[in-house]
Parts: C-alpha cells; structure tokens; sequence
C-alpha cells in the first residue's frame, strides 16, 4: 500500500539530496544497538547535534516537508519488518544520549525493557521534536505501565489523525 509513497519519496530524496536514505545507530530493547533507516532531510555534509537538536537552516525546503509529515520516518517500516522496532514503543535515541540521559532521569532505562516504535504515547501528545525530553520520557514510562493492545491501536490511529502534523516537528 506505502509503495507508491515511498518511490516517490525516494526518488525526490535523491534529486534533493543526492543520497534518499540516512543510518544512524540506535539503542533499542534489552539496549541492543540497532541500524535506524530514515529519509534524509538535511544536505549530505550536514552533521546533526543530536536526533531532536538541528539548526533549522541546515534542512533542505523538501526535508522540512518529510519531517512536518513524518514521511521521514517510513523507512523504518524496514526495521519494523526486520524486529528491531515496533509500530508503537518508545523512540529509540541514539547511544551518545542513552548514556547521558541514563544519568540524569530517573528511571530512564525501563523504556529499553521493550521495543522501540515508530510512533508513541510522547508523539501524539505533541512531545516530540525541540520539545522536554523529560516530558517524552514521562509518557514513554505511562505507555510502559499503562501498555494495552487498545492502547497501541489508538497510538496508530492517532498518528494518522494528529501526529503527523504537529507544530513540534521541525
């Protein structure tokens, strides 16, 4: 069903950018790194601070569409399908802030005790982007002690409802 969307997204990734797909190491479950596939947003020499700290500018007119939308995102169907992330979980971060973040909040490493997900309790309460991570962190503790089939179904539906637009997303 996403095919169509994701040639097309590619395809206009790689005029904009020369280089559609971006990789960047992830911790997920049980703190297992992992390959995150992403569609690239920013110029090839562009380097991000971190996965929720970029310098606007350096974001192409099209990246900025990929990330308002979360078209972005749909590569990591493919990690998804290989068990490295769920639909619905915790958003995995990359090592460099596990450590920092396993240090300064409390609590921080139960979200490791399940997978990582596309989407989650955080996103589509409008925590997600330049936003607390503490808040982020929070609701991805009450999606862990509250989890419920419901639950990740009405993550799902909201996302297509609210989460993809979201004057969070940068």
């Amino acid at each position: 069903v996403l095919s169509p969307i994701l040639i097309i997204v590619f395809l206009l990734g790689f005029i904009d950018s020369n280089s559609p797909i971006f990789i960047q190491e992830r911790v997920g479950r049980n703190k297992k790194p992992f390959k995150l596939f992403k569609f690239r947003t920013m110029p090839v020499k562009t380097k991000s601070v971190a996965s929720h700290l970029v310098d606007n500018r350096s974001i192409t007119f099209y990246g900025s569409i990929l990330r308002k939308t979360k078209l972005d995102e749909l590569p990591q169907l493919w990690n998804v399908l290989t068990g490295d992330m769920s639909l619905v979980g915790p958003r995995p971060e990359r090592p460099l802030y596990v450590e920092k973040f396993r240090k300064d909040i409390p609590a921080y490493m139960l979200r490791h005790k399940m997978k990582a997900g596309m989407t989650g309790w955080a996103q589509i309460n409008g925590w997600r982007g330049d936003t607390s991570i503490e808040k982020r962190i929070e609701c991805d503790l009450y999606y862990i002690r509250n989890w419920s089939l419901w639950m990740d179904i009405s993550i799902v539906a909201m996302t297509f409802w609210k989460g993809f637009i979201n004057k969070n997303a940068y």
